[in-house]
Parts: structure tokens; sequence; C-alpha cells
């Protein structure tokens, strides 16, 4: 490397186009690099969803998830294998080793699954398979208002919306909450039906055998061939009523007959309100591994579009946006970026009290912080919240080298009396191998960071990384442009020249060295009192650490904040969309309150009894009051007025991995065992005792028994006389009760699913 200075401050066009090279790949690789919050971390994690409609969590966990997770646990590699049984959902989770492959891993999964799939019920839904995404929450919610009808807004939004904002690129699914999909309802007379000796049975066959359309193969006509199509579909929605279900003494019975048909809506899974009104929302989540900032801006482009074409008395207003605090984020970092270079080449002023010199010296920082660009752009690294810490604390650490080599250099001029040029090229070699020493030093303490397979380690890789790149260029820029420049900008600066002999006899100097001076002696008379204090303090590091609290990730004012709410079980949606409702008119009357989204059944479950209340508060800068605060105040004035209806709820930050306020806890404590009775008692006595502790606040159990049910019990002996089997009878209920898709319309290009169900008399409680 000292020969590397040599060439340089001889040849400064080299040296020069050296680093004009670096810098302009690092200007032009900052200008593609993409702004995230975190990095990408792939966690080998998936998600197996099956759906069983209308199911009890008993009935989903010994039919369904017990005999998938019997599948699963074969697969090499897993850590971790958690379940999750509620009403119709399935949902298991597969944790693998940090080292595991996830498409490999993902595709293991799938063949499982498919060995697994015969043994499930015969109505049970595909199941999905999933890798889990640490950013798997909305990067942005859309609201619609219009005067339209619910029904007429939904095919607004699944149609045209959903669609046009799918096809963005790097948009992974747009999920509608609150709305309600058209659909062919044909509701059945239980008396009617009784009347004519009919079962559900049959008039679903009918449906299904009376509504289709059968490809006949082709026909040769000479020198043509024609396609034969068997038309078997309805036309209309009002033909449903004529289809004939069974033939009495000669008199056709229909549809008409036992019951209607009406062009209607599917029944309420989600519900949503902005405020107090109701919305219908369109959460928007990204693909895996895509950036957030560049697909909204994507988003919001294909928005402005979209809002030119939107049907009179329709508005479009964006309600969540990840990309705000990523920006904001962002750009507090970069103004502590060149505010931390400011302060550097002001402490080099200070001391060197040259203002050549403090610029030779201030140059290592851009040139090293530009040229990081370059390596981070080629590695894969975004200006995410770690990478950005990374170029931060290098801010300190890149002038470094330059100092060391650009005072020797002084050095040699002021105390020796060489000239410019000689003393770049001996100042420089004199110190080289202890400045490359140093330099190496400091990579190989930040650098192994990069090699650990943890967790926390692959989040803090960018941090490793990019501190190691700046370090590296910086001890290129010292050896390179430093000497360069002295050689140039100190030439006829001679030794004993006044200006020089102010840099040593400054008072900062004089009380420096004469102060510190005194300091080495006393120390090295008092040997013992300096190891004592340097053993206590080494000591100390342990109880402070304590005192000073960890976390995986910063608690940030982000303006927002989530309230959840877990009404009794068997609430219904509307009952729980009410009750959120109240709440956040409640929050909406706490100071810098902007706004609150209210969403019921927005989960994998659908589970109706829990609400989720989005609270965005006005902007950092206008309001006096903090989030953390604010969540405070919400958990203890406002929760406390709807104690009666025992509800549970958690005051949460919108967390940074996606996921529930119990994926996200900051303690979680998990009992096992094989007797769900005893893990209820037992978690129920240590929920107790944990709320009783005053710094605990929201703590919360996953495990929900007790929800409200008919149990049908079936007299087999009666049954066998009937000559009605046990699969007859539940089918029967099923269709009846819960309803079912039996069948699908077409109108307009587009397909409708219809349904049966019994008229709504006939099962609102055990009488019907």
């Amino acid at each position: 490397m000292q020969k590397l200075a040599e060439i340089c401050v001889r040849r400064p066009v080299f040296a020069t186009m050296l680093i004009v090279t670096l810098m302009v790949l690092g200007m032009f690789s900052y200008t593609r690099l993409e702004v995230e919050r975190f990095p990408r971390v792939e966690l080998p994690t998936i998600a197996v969803t099956t759906i069983l409609p209308g199911a009890a969590p008993q009935e989903i966990e010994t039919e369904i998830t017990d005999k998938i997770e019997e599948a699963l646990n074969t697969i090499s590699g897993i850590e971790e294998l958690r379940s999750t049984s509620s009403e119709g959902v399935s949902l298991v989770i597969v944790q693998f080793d940090l080292e595991r492959n996830l498409d490999a891993a993902a595709q293991d999964v799938r063949d499982k699954l498919n060995i697994a799939l015969p043994n499930l019920p015969p109505d049970v839904e595909q199941p999905t398979v999933q890798k889990l995404d640490p950013d798997a929450s909305p990067i942005l919610t859309l609201s619609i208002a219009s005067n339209r009808s619910v029904r007429e807004m939904t095919e607004y939004a699944d149609k045209v919306l959903r669609r046009q904002l799918e096809s963005v690129d790097g948009v992974g699914q747009v999920t509608i909450i609150g709305g309600r999909k058209r659909q062919i309802n044909v509701f059945l007379d239980g008396d009617k039906l009784r009347a004519y000796n009919l079962t559900v049975a049959q008039v679903s066959a009918a449906l299904q055998t009376q509504n289709i359309e059968v490809p006949g193969g082709r026909v040769e006509e000479g020198a043509r061939t024609l396609t034969l199509r068997t038309l078997g579909r309805v036309q209309s929605s009002a033909e449903f009523n004529d289809l004939v279900v069974a033939n009495r003494a000669g008199y056709p019975i229909k549809i008409s007959d036992v019951g209607h048909t009406e062009d209607g809506t599917e029944v309420a899974e989600t519900g949503g309100s902005l405020n107090d009104k109701q919305a219908l929302l369109l959460n928007i989540r990204r693909q895996s591994g895509k950036n957030t900032v560049n697909i909204i801006d994507n988003i919001k482009a294909r928005l402005a579009e979209l809002e030119k074409t939107l049907p009179a008395g329709y508005s479009l207003q964006i309600v969540r946006d990840q990309r705000e605090f990523i920006l904001a984020a962002f750009h507090r970092v970069q103004e502590h970026l060149i505010l931390g270079s400011i302060l550097a080449s002001l402490v080099v002023w200070l001391f060197m009290r040259n203002l050549r010199a403090t610029i030779i010296a201030a140059i290592a920082i851009p040139t090293s912080i530009v040229s990081t660009f370059a390596a981070m752009e080629y590695f894969g690294i975004t200006l995410n919240a770690p990478s950005m810490l990374g170029l931060t604390l290098a801010v300190g650490i890149v002038i470094d080298d330059a100092i060391v080599v650009l005072e020797n250099i002084f050095r040699y001029i002021e105390e020796k009396g060489y000239s410019a040029f000689d003393a770049a090229i001996e100042g420089t070699r004199e110190i080289g191998l202890a400045v490359m020493a140093t330099t190496l030093s400091l990579i190989v303490v930040f650098l192994p960071i990069g090699f650990m397979q943890s967790i926390p380690g692959r989040f803090f890789k960018s941090v490793a990384y990019t501190m190691a790149f700046a370090i590296a260029i910086s001890l290129l820029v010292s050896f390179t442009l430093t000497p360069m420049l002295a050689a140039r900008v100190f030439k006829g600066m001679k030794g004993g020249d006044s200006e020089h002999k102010t840099s040593k006899d400054t008072l900062l100097s004089r009380l420096l060295d004469g102060n510190y001076a005194r300091l080495i002696n006393w120390s090295l008379h008092h040997r013992w009192v300096i190891v004592l204090i340097a053993v206590l303090t080494f000591a100390s590091t342990l109880p402070l650490s304590k005192m000073v609290g960890s976390s995986f990730f910063p608690k940030d004012d982000q303006s927002e904040f989530q309230v959840e709410l877990r009404a009794p079980e068997g609430t219904s949606l509307d009952a729980t969309l009410d009750i959120g409702n109240k709440v956040s008119d409640e929050v909406r009357k706490m100071p810098h309150v902007a706004y609150t989204l209210t969403t019921v059944g927005d989960n994998q479950q659908r589970d109706l009894n829990q609400a989720i209340i989005y609270v965005r508060m006005t902007p950092l800068e206008e309001r006096s009051v903090g989030q953390f605060d604010l969540m405070t105040r919400v958990r203890e004035e406002v929760l406390p007025k709807f104690k009666a209806l025992n509800l549970r709820t958690a005051v949460t930050d919108i967390a940074a991995i996606g996921g529930s306020s119990a994926q996200n806890a900051e303690l979680n404590y998990e009992l096992r065992g094989p007797d769900v009775e005893k893990l209820d008692l037992y978690g129920k006595q240590l929920l107790a005792a944990m709320k009783a502790i005053p710094e605990i606040a929201d703590a919360d159990s996953s495990l929900t028994l007790g929800k409200p049910e008919i149990r049908v019990r079936i007299d087999r002996k009666k049954a066998a006389e009937l000559g009605v089997n046990i699969a007859d009878i539940a089918r029967s209920l099923r269709l009846l009760v819960g309803g079912d898709k039996v069948s699908t319309y077409n109108e307009g290009g587009e397909q409708y699913e219809v349904h049966i169900r019994a008229s709504e008399g006939f099962r609102v409680d055990t009488a019907g």
C-alpha cells in the first residue's frame, strides 16, 4: 500500500481517476438502491391453511389438523410444528432450521399434503401452502366510499379495482374487507319440502344437473369441423325458479314450489368502518422479496389513472400507507449522516486549525460513503435501517485513516522540514503498516456479524457488510487521494512557518498536552488504582445493561397504533363491529387522533368476534403527546369503560414484522400438554398471576374454548327404520342451516356462485 501511495503522489491523475471512478459507480448505484424499513430476511417458515366451512374447532382438529400434522411431521429439518384449529379453518405453521432452503421446504410440505389429502373430509377445500413473509401485513389500505349499495361497491371493487391493482408489479394480494359479493341464493321452505316429500339433496342435485354446459365433441361436416355444445345453463337468475326438482303424478315440481330464488349477496364474513361510517376496504399486500416503497409508488400511479374512470359517486381514500414511515425514517437517518459528517469535520478543524488540512481529511467521508453504495448494490444490500445505521457509524471511522496519514505528513513538513511532496511519500510510508493493521482490525470486528446464521445475524448482516465496505474504501482513500492532495495543497509550506506553529501552540493543544502528561504520570505511579477502576468499569456493564433494557426493534413513534378487541365467543359480526365502533368513538375523543379504522374478520381464521381498530395520529411535528403516552391513556381511560362487555383487549404498536399481537408480544410463555381442559385451567391461573404484575399490560391467552353450539343427536334406530343414513342427515343440515355452493351462474363474462339454504325462519332457532 505504501508503494501505491507513492505512485499516487507522483501520478495525481491516476489517483484522481481511481477515486472518481469509485464515486461515479457509487452515485449510479445509489439511484438503483431500494429503500426499505428492514433488510429482506427469508424466514424458513411455511403456513398450511385448510378450510372446511361450518366445521366446529374440535372437528377441524381431529379430522384435518391432526392428519396434516401427522403427515408433515416426517419432513426432515423441522424445528417447530404448531397449529391453530378454529371454526372452519385449520392453520398449521411449520418452522424449519435456518439453514433449510425455503423453496425445497415448501415443496416437501406440498408433497406430504398430497399424501394426506385422501384422508381429509370430502368437502374440504384445497389446502394452501404459503411462505411466511416477515412483511405480511398490508402495505396500503384503501377505503371506497359511494352512495351505491354494498353489493354494487363490492362488484366494482372486486371486478375492477382488485384486478387492476393485482396487476401492478410487486403486488401479491388484494383482499376486500366489508364487502358482500353478488350471489344467487336459493331459499327453501321446510314445510313445502315435507309436503312434496322432497329432500334438500334432491333440490341440490336438480340445481347441479339442470344448470350445466357439457362439451359434446366435434362434428365433421364436409370440409368444416364444428364444435358441439350442450347449452344447459340458465340465462337469467329468475330462471332458477323454473328448474324442475321432481315429478309427482305428472306434475313437475319446480324450485318456486318449494322456495324462491334471490339475486342477492353472500353472507357477510368481514366488516369495516372508517370513523363511524361503514366502509369498504382494500388491503394490499406485497409479494415476498419486493420493495415496499416502489410498489406503493406504482400503486399510487395506477390509482391516479383509475380515478379518471371512477363511476359517479365513488371516491377513493388511502387510509394506511407504510411508505410514509419508511421514507420518514430514512430521511431522518440521512440527516444524521450529513450532520455527523459535518461534526466530524469540525472536530478535525478544532484540533488542526488548518482549513486546507481539514478539507483534505473531510473528503474521505463522502468518497468512502458514496463509493460504498456500489458495493451495496453489487451484494444486494438495500437502503434500510440497519445498513443506514452502518453508514452513520462509519462516518466517524472512515475519516480516521485520513487523519492519521495527514497528521504524519503534516508532522514531516512542520517538524522535519520536508517539502510537501517528499513528506507525502515518507510520511505515508512510515505509518502505512500501522494504518493498514488498524483498519483490518476494525473490519475483522464487524465482518463476522455477516456470517452469523441466526435471525439477528440475518437482520444485521447489512450493518456488518456496509461498515466493512466503507472502512475498506477509506483505507484506499487514505493511501491514494489523501497523500496526493497533501502533496499539492501543502506545496510551498515549510517547517517553522507561523501557520504551522499554531497547529501545536493553540490553547486547546497546550491544555490537552499538559493535562494528558500529568494524567499519564499520575497513572504510572498509581497503577493498582487504574487497574481497580478498569475492573469496576468492566463489572458495571452487566447491571447497567439491565437498567438500559433491550429490544430487537427500536420503539419508534410511528404516529399509528392499533387496539385489538375480542368479544365473548359466539358474538356475531354486527355485534362485534358495533362494539368496535363504540370503542373507536371514545378513542377519537383523545387528543391528536386523526381517524380510526375498524375491521372485523380480517385474519386467516375469519374470527367474527375479533375487531382491530387502527388508530392514525396527527403528524409528529404537530403534536406534543407521544404515541406511547396516548396508547397508555387508551389502555387506562378508554378500555375500562367497556369492562362490562367482558372483552379481551390489547393496545399495541404496529408490528415491525407482520403478525398478531400475540406473535409480536415482548414476552411469550408456552404451556404444552395433552389435556386441553387442564391447559385451560393452568393457563387461567398463570394469566391471573401475570395480570397482578403492574409492569405487565395486555396479558392474554391464545387458547379459546367454550364457543356456544347446538348439538344434534341422531336416533340411529329410528333413522334405520326410515331408511335414512347419518351422512344424508348431516349433509341436509349443512345445506339447510349453513348453506353451501351447489352450482354457478354466468352473466356478462363473470361467474357467480349459487348457494342453497333454508329460509330464515327455519334456521334462527332449534324449533326451526
